[in-house]
């Protein structure tokens, strides 16, 4: 007989009994998923597992809490229970962790484990700690943008890109969840800092269990506790609570996503569980934990708590108990030998390749050629510079688009605009002016500033693009890039591969890069060469104004992530201004230009060394008679090979030049090829002009020496065709 105390919750609106059993049942499944796995791993048929043991209650509470298509999903690799509870499978699972070809997460690409669908809108997460939380920043903004402005989920006529089905209700809740080791990331407190700043809808879960891998609390977390470091962040609703206790961890749940659906703010729940198995089968607890630790978390195993709670409550006696775990027993071992027996994914290449990039708009198709359109305006005759018209370009694309937003370290012309408004000030639009008046005429939410940092921006514009914007975010300089790294190799590149072209992620970066401005070593750096070595990602870099627009509309139009390189030099030079070429103009990636024709040496390059590259070119023509042809790449990644391999079929002779190393720099690459795939045609060797091996420095006379100069391509050119 059910008990007066679950009546009395009943009767409040909490969980009746039939959801009460629900609620163990998916508990026993997650714990007997976990435990199947086990087997199949000890069997060599898995080759990984990590479990959800221990956290089962907290998970199945957040599931029960939440909306499974309509809210949105950031997990972390113990959230098995919650995917349950949202109506993922124990085959689907299963399928992950043998890696087969059916696995519909992944296809045998990802590790067990990390959850993805997109029916249950699962975001695929990576391995990498706590960068799904900026990842979940940029999907509750991007749910929020929505809701203001729902003809931005209108489908453009004629639009170029792939156009995914945007569906938005305005109180949609965002989770993220992480474990206690996890917060001492720089990901986690960059994106506290704008779900509070910006009162977004986001339901943090922090499942400490404890330990990271053998590393305890106390030694990540200033006094061993991150619900007192986190108390005075403003808008947040928290929550401290016992993770086993089912029936707490709901009612903290459900206030938790109450609150934020309401509009009030983010909403944290910590929740303190614990950690029966190890970290995974990779190691071994007992190494590092005393016998009486592990003993004293095994009183507080969330299964046996729930179970002894259901016999006392009356909820349900030992035959119910019985059968009902005989059931989810029978599910397990059923869904285990379907997934066992299930084919293994394709070896072949083409299979393999598939959705490194869009399959269905990719920047090389002809689709993206175009010639430019005579200027009707007077004003539109004059030609232009590189800044003016890549301005330009992003003024047409917002107004083409409306999904299409801008951010970034003072992108914005400024924050407290009401004197902007009033037109007592100019406003800023970026350090380079490049994003000047996109504020004053879109609006704060599409044109904005952000915090001082690079991961946040790149991460919350990865979120923004899983859920249907168009981002197209501004690092200040090339130089400071780093720090969103982690983001662009870990994430941004490989979501599509990694979900099996379940998500996509198509955000333009935009980089100001290079020297030749005595910027010295913090403003004057290159390394194109660690981008284009990331499959998943589209790199240009133009010299001149009429590719940076023709590009820049590209990739904003693509359906890839693009990096799109901006050589600070050429921003306002005199060398490649240009007329505007009209609002549809676009130029393919992968798509070489002949800068000069020529019959007796190639010269490749790129950038800022294209304008010296032809100045060296023109002077060795009237001295010597020598004819240069001069490739301008344009796009780094896809690079036009065609046209490098018919020039050194005709000249025989090759430099590959660029601004940065030389070792280990880009033009290896292209020299390794040449080397490889047209070594009978050449009637010298490959010749590389580069930077010297070291940084670049302040003083002007230093950086003429360190950075490749005019005379040097001219003397390198001299001397290759002498030999």
């Amino acid at each position: 007989m059910v008990s007066n105390s679950v009546e009395k919750k009943v009767a409040e609106g909490e969980l009746t009994p039939e959801q009460l059993i629900q609620f163990y049942r998916l508990m026993y499944l997650s714990r007997r998923t976990d435990d199947r796995e086990i087997v199949l791993k000890r069997q060599q048929k898995t080759f990984f597992q990590i479990s959800c043991a221990g956290h089962e209650a907290l998970l199945v509470a957040a599931g029960m809490a939440m909306k499974p298509g309509y809210d949105w999903f950031f997990p972390y690799y113990r959230d098995r229970a919650i995917c349950l509870a949202l109506g993922n499978t124990v085959e689907e699972q299963l399928l992950q962790a043998v890696g087969s070809g059916e696995d519909m997460a992944s296809g045998g690409r990802q590790m067990p484990s990390h959850w993805t669908s997109r029916k249950l809108n699962v975001v695929t997460p990576s391995s990498a700690t706590a960068t799904q939380c900026l990842h979940a920043i940029g999907c509750a903004e991007a749910g929020r943008y929505f809701s203001r402005h729902p003809e931005a989920a209108a489908k453009h006529e004629g639009d170029y890109r792939e156009f995914k089905d945007v569906k938005f209700h305005g109180d949609e809740v965002v989770y993220v969840s992480i474990g206690e080791g996890s917060t001492s990331q720089g990901e986690f407190w960059e994106s506290l800092n704008t779900a509070s700043n910006g009162k977004l809808p986001v339901v943090y879960v922090v499942e400490d269990n404890g330990y990271a891998i053998s590393t305890p609390v106390e030694a990540n977390t200033p006094g061993g506790n991150i619900s007192r470091l986190i108390a005075n962040f403003p808008n947040f609703h928290f929550a401290e609570i016992d993770g086993t206790d089912p029936i707490a961890s709901y009612k903290a749940m459900v206030e938790a996503v109450a609150y934020c659906r309401a509009g009030h703010g983010p909403a944290l729940v910590h929740g303190h569980v614990v950690r029966p198995y190890s970290h995974s089968m990779s190691e071994d607890e007992r190494d590092y934990r005393a016998r009486a630790e592990i003993d004293a978390d095994a009183l507080r195993d969330p299964i046996s708590k729930m179970q002894v709670w259901l016999l006392r409550e009356g909820i349900l006696d030992a035959d119910g108990i019985n059968r009902l775990e005989r059931e989810v027993d029978e599910e397990v071992l059923r869904a285990a030998d379907r997934a066992v027996a299930a084919a293994a994914p394709s070896t072949a290449r083409e299979a393999i390749l598939r959705h490194v990039y869009s399959e269905d708009l990719k920047p090389t198709d002809k689709r993206f050629e175009s010639k430019p359109v005579a200027a009707v305006d007077q004003k539109d005759q004059v030609e232009r510079t590189m800044a003016d018209l890549i301005n330009t370009c992003l003024k047409d694309e917002m107004r083409r688009d409306e999904r299409i937003v801008v951010f970034g370290e003072d992108v914005a012309d400024a924050t407290r605009d009401q004197a902007l408004r009033a037109g007592e000030i100019k406003g800023k639009g970026g350090v380079f002016k490049l994003t000047a008046g996109l504020q004053k005429e879109f609006g704060n939410d599409r044109c904005w500033n952000s915090p001082l940092a690079e991961a946040n921006i790149v991460g919350r514009a990865i979120g923004m693009a899983v859920r249907g914007l168009k981002p197209v975010v501004e690092i200040q300089f090339f130089d400071y890039i780093w720090p969103a790294m982690h983001q662009m190799r870990n994430e941004l590149s490989v979501i599509r591969w990694r979900s099996n072209g379940e998500f996509n992620c198509p955000i333009v970066i935009r980089v100001p890069i290079g020297g030749y401005i005595t910027g010295a070593i913090y403003h004057s750096q290159s390394g194109e060469s660690i981008f284009t070595h990331t499959p998943g990602v589209r790199v240009v870099m133009p010299s001149n104004a009429l590719d940076a627009l023709g590009l820049l509309r590209t990739a904003i139009r693509c359906d890839d992530p693009v990096l799109f390189l901006e050589h600070k030099r050429l921003y306002r030079e005199t060398y490649g201004r240009a007329v505007y070429p009209g609002p549809d103009y676009c130029i393919p990636f992968g798509k070489a230009n002949i800068v000069r024709p020529g019959k007796d040496l190639t010269v490749v390059t790129y950038g800022a060394v294209v304008p010296r590259a032809l100045q060296a070119a023109q002077k060795l023509h009237r001295e010597k008679g020598i004819d240069v042809e001069l490739i301008d790449l344009r796009s780094l990644s896809p690079y036009d090979w065609e046209t490098i391999a018919e020039s050194v079929r005709k000249t025989n002779r090759v430099i590959v030049a660029h601004e940065d190393m030389q070792s280990w720099g880009y033009g290896a690459e292209i020299a390794a090829r040449i080397g490889d795939e047209l070594f009978h045609d050449l009637d010298a060797p490959v010749r590389r002009v580069a930077a010297m091996d070291t940084f670049v420095a302040y003083q002007p006379i230093l950086e003429d020496v360190i950075l490749p100069q005019p005379d040097d391509l001219y003397r390198a050119m001299a001397e290759l065709v002498a030999f």
